[in-house]
């Protein structure tokens, strides 16, 4: 039996008619199909559960996707919900909602262990805010484990971080930052004080909130939110020589030109050695003020990951085989939290949401396969890169090209990089809801632009 470490504790609180549960019998010693178990509702999880639960298949018995939160938002939107560009309620899908529509069950509860022999995760205990204990510790048995838990930011270490930044890099905490950030502009509107961010991490997450803070403020002033007197100021810091390093150059430039254009204040080359409650010591000794900070550098996988008795790297991420397999070939590992390298490449594809989604329907095409015939040998997984955009809210937009069939590079800018931003967020709507159910989405999304306040209000 593998438990993770810092679980043993936890697994004492387990029902006791769980724990004296013997072994779950693996497929092999059962009759029917087989018993998936999804954990994590990012891209690729919500993708793979909604799959396999409409698949009418007999190789497949029971999908069931875990999450600790109650709905999925979008991750590459998560810095318009801070911003509060949009709306929350408009964005987000219940996963009860869509486990009823594509007919897979849907457990809330974290995962905190790995019982690898009896086929078993394990799910901590749900607390109230108060401390209660509102859902016991339970066992969860296994035939295919599929674990797409995300990542999450990296703070490196450094000190102050967890303390006094706040991190946007799922629902809850990017709502949280947006629920401060009205608050803060509630007090500007009455005292007519300066409101100053600072955002640590020069990628997309952090350009793309900078230029959703400022469409924020502008529409806050055409509100009324914010007077004549107030002033929002926006600083983006970045370690390196350039935003978005990941980018072509030409990109990097054209972002950062834009973003001073609109108001930003660009620090590049400037590394933070602390995050105090006044702002960000940098390492050459200069203080930058900010009344509210944000980290949004690096990412990383959820440390419980390197406990599970599989293998992972040094950013906590379970390292795969070209079938997506962890170490356990029961288990597989798909998005953020996966590492896989591609063969002939040094480097690990990206913590990116075109990866997840490729990764999910690979093993949406190849799974049933190989439940239909165990010990078959699948074709592996083949990566198209189809190039990365980022968006500067209403502002402007710039794309890289992939680099295969008849693209070779290149650059996009402007209508068209933007509205392929958009077709990338509507394609995954079309993926969970269906073509005509994320249709409407689509044209309810377009009414509210025309009928609702372009920024959150209440």
């Amino acid at each position: 039996m593998e438990i993770t470490g810092n679980q043993a504790q936890r697994s004492e609180q387990l029902l006791p008619q769980e724990q004296e549960k013997g072994h779950a019998l693996p497929r092999q010693a059962r009759d029917g199909g087989a018993r998936i178990v999804v954990v994590g509702g990012g891209v690729a999880g919500l993708e793979v559960a909604t799959a396999f639960g409409k698949l009418k298949s007999t190789c497949v018995d029971t999908v069931t996707l875990v999450d600790s939160d109650s709905a999925h938002v979008w991750k590459p939107m998560l810095h318009t919900i801070a911003a509060g560009t949009r709306d929350l309620a408009q964005q987000q899908t219940t996963y009860l909602a869509q486990a009823a529509d594509a007919k897979f069950a849907y457990q809330p509860g974290e995962m905190c262990g790995l019982d690898r022999e009896a086929h078993e995760i394990l799910l901590a205990p749900i607390h109230a805010p108060d401390g209660r204990v509102l859902v016991a510790g339970r066992r969860l048995p296994y035939d295919k484990l599929v674990i797409a838990v995300g990542s999450g930011a990296n703070d490196f270490g450094t000190p102050g971080v967890n303390e006094h930044c706040f991190m946007i890099d799922s629902r809850r905490k990017a709502d949280a930052f947006n629920q401060e950030i009205r608050l803060r502009m509630l007090r500007c509107m009455t005292s007519g004080e300066q409101l100053q961010v600072a955002i640590v991490g020069g990628g997309a997450t952090g350009v793309e909130l900078a230029a959703e803070l400022v469409q924020l403020a502008e529409s806050a002033r055409a509100y009324g939110v914010l007077g004549a007197a107030a002033k929002f100021r926006i600083v983006l810091i970045e370690a390196g020589s350039r935003l978005l390093p990941s980018f072509p150059e030409e990109i990097s430039e054209a972002t950062r030109v834009r973003l001073q254009a609109l108001g930003v204040s660009v620090v590049l080359g400037g590394r933070v050695s602390r995050a105090t409650t006044e702002g960000f010591e940098l390492a050459n000794g200069e203080l930058i003020l900010a009344g509210l900070r944000v980290w949004a550098a690096g990412v990383k996988a959820p440390e419980f990951l390197t406990q599970l008795g599989l293998q992972t790297t040094r950013s906590n991420q379970l390292l795969v085989n070209d079938e997506m397999q962890t170490s356990d070939p029961d288990i597989y590992a798909l998005g953020d939290c996966a590492s896989y390298t591609l063969p002939g490449h040094e480097v690990p594809l990206p913590p990116t949401a075109q990866v997840a989604h490729q990764q999910a329907r690979y093993l949406i095409e190849t799974l049933p396969h190989v439940l239909e015939r165990p010990g078959a040998k699948s074709v592996g997984f083949a990566y198209r890169d189809f190039g990365a955009l980022v968006s500067l809210a209403h502002y402007d937009a710039y794309g890289s090209l992939g680099k295969f069939g008849l693209f070779n590079g290149g650059v996009i800018r402007g209508r068209l990089a933007m509205l392929s931003h958009i077709m990338l967020y509507r394609s995954h709507q079309a993926r969970i809801y269906g073509f005509w159910r994320g249709g409407l989405l689509w044209l309810i999304d377009l009414m509210n632009a025309r009928l609702r306040p372009s920024i959150r209000l209440d």
